[in-house]
């Protein structure tokens, strides 16, 4: 017998979104492509800033979760390159900054290098969807 209602009936539909998820570690990508995957969002991965970039210039991104601590290039330098290319062709995404780093002064220079929000890992699932909902205007 099924029950009732399971956690994912907890989780909005967020099927209009293309959701890209930046990390070194694979466990990560993982559990976050599966909580998107609930939600019915197409959900694009990449595990360097280089391939992130290159997944944003094919595809078109509704919204960017990026971890800091990279090897070679760091969440911060990809924001700003985020930034660049949404300025080179007028297209906007609202970026989420999703890290181990948890001081106060880690939340300011994530917000300061550009990510519009800034959680700390480990993350609760239902405050990452709301705070995507907030910042892509999903219902």
């Amino acid at each position: 017998m099924a029950p009732e209602n399971s956690d994912a009936d907890q989780f909005p539909i967020l099927n209009r979104l293309t959701i890209l998820l930046v990390d070194d570690d694979e466990d990560t990508l993982d559990l976050l492509q599966f909580i998107f995957e609930q939600c019915q969002a197409k959900v694009v991965s990449a595990r360097s800033v280089q391939a992130a970039l290159q997944i944003i210039e094919q595809t078109n991104v509704s919204i960017m979760i990026s971890d800091i601590g990279m090897p070679d290039e760091d969440g911060y330098f990809l924001v700003r390159q985020v930034q660049r290319l949404q300025t080179e062709r007028d297209r906007y995404f609202p970026t989420i900054a999703l890290t181990a780093f948890a001081k106060e002064e880690d939340q300011q220079a994530a917000l300061t290098a550009g990510f519009q929000q800034y959680l700390a890992k480990p993350v609760n699932p239902y405050d990452l969807i709301e705070v995507v909902v907030k910042l892509t205007n999903s219902p």
